[in-house]
């Protein structure tokens, strides 16, 4: 008889979690808001989060974060709820961690926000750059740890005096600090090649003319269902932060037939880690080199100002501050059932922006008779004759604006062209008023 069987389905027991971080009274972000999103946070990396403790700080304690006597209370916390993971709500300094997680005791792990970010990019990558992108990050945030990973082999160095030196050779902790150097190096050099080829890519889309658009904003705001909206494709949209990392782009043709493209990038959050912008520069370079930037915010959201800002914030830092921008608030299908009040309070505060539902479709004809404006506005319409010994004006007309119409004539080259501004000035020695052909 045969020997039957047995398949055992084993579900994997999501780590608890103890979120803890300090009150400031900074009123631009709430303490409760910024715990509840750390929550979210903690809950997307798949952790199940048991108990959330605070303490009133002016400054956080430079030995332990929060003070000796709430380090002590988190102790006891953790052992009572069996927790295995302490995640603070800050950034914490390698002396920080290594204090705290002395205190709480092994083996339960002591992480702050940047690591948890960290490790939800390192589970949403799926392309070769993005994988890279958060390896290089991970290895930036790891490189200053290493001395606490390793205090335990200070105890065992040779004691001090004459001699002592000899022969000591390179400790564990120089190794492995040696070997992260050689890994952020490589890392670099990958995504430097990564990185040549998304320039090429960028450059042809430059010289094609086309009108470039980008969608940022704050993690969870829409822009990928927006994206799919307005260009009907497929692109990965859940209600999840940091669901997508990758930069995608899209042609987009709009009601008056001219085509742009549209490009989705990885959204933003408060407190971004300052090596995840470093890492994603070539990523956040979509940004920097669009001629306009989609500003996508959760109109539904308590704290859509302060996203609004904390994605202004970055925006500087990237160096596409001075980038037109036209901000576009989505999900107002929710306020509409909610808070109508609220939602013409926002159009009073906010009357150039567009407000709009990507699930619903609703006022996306609005937002699309924008862009329309937008681009019109961007570009000059033109009727020019190039001397065939200025041929070069020809190509740079083909390459760096829409042209309509182009005739060979005796006296040069008609073309009926629309220029981008930035281009109009070198053609106006070409101009003419009459579109038509030479008048000989």
């Amino acid at each position: 008889m045969p020997r039957q069987k047995f398949e055992v389905v084993t579900e994997e027991v999501p780590e608890r979690a103890i979120l803890v971080g300090i009150d400031r009274g900074n009123a631009d972000w709430p303490l409760a808001e910024s715990m509840a999103e750390l929550e979210r946070l903690a809950n997307t990396a798949g952790a199940e989060v048991v108990h959330t403790m605070s303490q009133k700080l002016d400054a956080p304690n430079p030995r332990t974060f929060i003070g000796a006597g709430k380090a002590d209370e988190l102790a006891a916390c953790v052992r009572d709820l069996r927790a295995d993971v302490v995640i603070l709500d800050d950034e914490l300094s390698p002396s920080q961690q290594s204090n705290l997680e002395r205190v709480v005791g092994k083996p339960v792990k002591v992480i702050d926000r940047t690591a948890l970010i960290l490790d939800i990019f390192a589970l949403h990558a799926t392309s070769r750059e993005g994988r890279l992108q958060v390896k290089l990050a991970q290895n930036q945030y790891l490189y200053p740890r290493l001395r606490g990973m390793w205090s335990h082999l200070a105890a065992h160095r040779m004691g001090g005096g004459v001699g002592s030196r000899f022969g000591e050779g390179e400790s564990q902790l120089e190794v492995d600090r040696r070997l992260v150097r050689k890994r952020i190096g490589r890392i670099r050099r990958e995504l430097a090649n990564l990185e040549n080829s998304r320039k090429t890519q960028r450059k042809h889309r430059n010289q094609s003319g086309v009108f470039r658009i980008a969608l940022a904003g704050y993690t969870n705001a829409g822009k990928s269902s927006l994206m799919n909206r307005l260009t009907h494709s497929n692109v990965l949209a859940y209600d999840k932060l940091f669901a997508t990392l990758d930069s995608t782009t899209r042609a987009l043709e709009l009601p008056d037939a001219s085509m742009v493209t549209l490009t989705d990038t990885v959204g933003f959050i408060q407190k971004l880690p300052h090596n995840l912008v470093e890492a994603f520069h070539s990523t956040l370079d979509e940004i920097r080199e669009a001629d306009l930037v989609l500003l996508v915010v959760d109109a539904a959201s308590v704290q859509r100002a302060a996203q609004l800002k904390a994605v202004q914030d970055v925006l500087g830092q990237i160096g596409a501050s001075d980038i037109p921008c036209l901000t576009v608030f989505n999900k107002v299908d929710l306020l509409e059932v909610d808070a109508p009040e609220e939602l013409e309070r926002l159009r009073s505060l906010y009357p150039e922006a567009v407000f709009l539902s990507a699930r619903t479709g609703a006022n996306v004809d609005g937002l699309l008779a924008r862009l329309v404006a937008e681009v019109e506005s961007r570009y000059v319409p033109m009727n020019i004759c190039i001397p065939y010994d200025q041929g070069r004006f020809v190509t740079i007309a083909h390459e760096q604006a829409t042209v309509s119409s182009e005739n060979y004539e005796a006296d040069g080259i008609y073309l009926k062209v629309c220029l981008p501004v930035s281009l109009a000035k070198q053609f106006r020695q070409f101009e003419i008023e009459n579109p038509g052909t030479s008048s000989s």
